[in-house]
């Protein structure tokens, strides 16, 4: 799943499923042409994808499909190394905020695809061989009625490999499911509280924490309310300060694709400030001299403090589904729709993996047309089913919306957004990150600390 985090890889699990070898270019030269592709990834195990790798093989039977999955601390550096010495994957997996930073190692979706298929032909007698033909990919304009806006907004680029021709907009990969924030909730704790109602906008939220948070004879947080307020203990916290922001109205980036989360936007109320409010809003769960003072440095993480019961809400995504299982099997807990501003606009902010065709790829058609096959409602049902994530196609919203484990993320989807990062994911998140902690340490003055976290995000562009 994406986890998020830099991309990264090694170890691993390695399955083939098929049979056949390397060799050739990037269209087959004869329709029996042997075809290697190497498919790597992280979080996700080969379980999830073999249904999908085997019916791929029944189709195109001159296919061999390698799947690894790597430990996340591990990918970046594995994926560059391989990339560079000419050993790597034909497709891997990148995430949403990083496709920008990929770019130039990705391969954009081409128009045309020259692939090997079994055909059947004839009427008595039928036969059934493998045949060569050249197959349409799907306009861009068909791209993004098939999936939800997010992922048209974090995969179709600019792109211009001649410097004496004009630059034109192309699809740089495809994701097969789309994640994002949900908030969570401990059942027996709202029960004791006297909370009957799970908190729809960020003002009951923060009555809610009150009546949830108890602090011990010295003042300090005995029971946390929400995991909120700090960076190095909430996991995703630049995803969650990111909404915020948006959901404040702060524009993350202007009009020229540059960071602009310091800036206010033309008819702003007069003393509203979008992006350091919604910071300031975020600190308060961590600042000891507020009233919702809930959370600060000395609770595990997040997700661990959830699991133990240590306190009542956390933001996360559908994958934390899975770890809290394995570490709370009997925790009594449910999953709601991410907080809103009360009146304002729907807005959530979305966390998943693009996998993208190597640019080096021998085989650059066939691994196109394996993702384009994956991810297509009638095939992509059985990765959902044994992941556990939410889709990333319009068409498939309807059928997990009466799903009661992926229900609240998938009817999310249609209001999930996300921003440019620029070529440092991982710097930008640190920025966020940072700007919170001097935010609440009093480092910098707010206005200060919020300009330089822009500049630092935007010496990455």
């Amino acid at each position: 799943m994406k986890r998020f985090f830099s991309i990264f890889l090694v170890l691993s699990t390695l399955v083939t499923l098929g049979a056949g070898c390397g060799g050739g270019g990037g269209t087959a030269s004869t329709a029996t042409e042997k075809v290697t592709l190497k498919f790597w990834s992280v979080f996700d195990q080969q379980d999830a994808y073999r249904e999908l790798i085997t019916k791929y093989k029944g189709a195109h039977p001159n296919v061999d499909i390698q799947y690894r999955v790597f430990r996340p601390e591990e990918y970046d550096k594995e994926l560059i190394r391989a990339l560079a010495e000419g050993t790597g994957p034909d497709i891997f997996s990148v995430s949403n905020s990083r496709v920008g930073e990929f770019q130039g190692l990705l391969k954009p979706m081409p128009t045309t695809l020259n692939v090997s298929s079994l055909v059947t032909q004839g009427t008595l007698q039928k036969k059934t061989s493998l045949v060569a033909k050249q197959e349409s990919t799907p306009s861009q304009k068909a791209f993004k009625q098939q999936f939800v806006d997010v992922v048209a907004n974090d995969v179709i680029m600019s792109y211009q490999p001649d410097p004496k021709k004009p630059a034109e907009q192309r699809v740089f990969g495809v994701p097969f499911a789309v994640d994002n924030l949900a908030l969570f909730y401990n059942k027996d704790l709202l029960n004791s509280a006297g909370i009957a109602q799970v908190p729809a906008n960020w003002d009951d939220f923060r009555s809610a924490v009150q009546k949830l948070t108890k602090y011990d004879a010295t003042g300090g947080v005995a029971q946390s309310g929400a995991a909120l307020g700090t960076g190095k203990n909430v996991d995703r916290a630049s995803d969650i300060i990111s909404v915020l922001m948006m959901q404040n109205g702060a524009p993350m980036v202007d009009e020229r694709g540059k960071p602009a989360f310091d800036t206010i936007p033309a008819g702003t109320q007069r003393g509203i400030f979008p992006g350091l409010d919604a910071v300031r809003f975020y600190t308060d769960f961590a600042n000891p001299v507020k009233d919702v003072y809930t959370w600060n440095d000395t609770f595990p993480g997040s997700v661990t403090a959830f699991s133990r019961g240590q306190t009542a809400f956390m933001l996360g995504y559908s994958y934390d589904v899975a770890a809290l299982q394995a570490a709370a099997p009997k925790l009594n807990y449910a999953i709601a729709p991410l907080p809103q501003i009360a009146g304002g606009k729907q807005m959530n902010i979305a966390n998943y993996w693009v996998q993208g065709v190597s640019k080096t790829s021998k085989f650059s058609d066939y691994a196109w047309n394996f993702l384009l096959y994956a991810s297509s409602p009638a095939n992509v049902t059985s990765y959902l089913a044994k992941s556990g994530k939410p889709t990333a196609l319009r068409s498939l919203i309807g059928t997990q919306s009466t799903d009661e484990k992926i229900s609240v993320f998938a009817d999310q989807l249609l209001t999930a957004s996300s921003w440019y990062h620029g070529k440092d994911a991982v710097a930008a998140e640190k920025a966020l990150t940072d700007l919170a902690a001097n935010v609440l340490a009093g480092i910098d003055k707010p206005e200060d600390a919020i300009g330089q976290a822009v500049r630092v995000v935007g010496q990455t562009y």
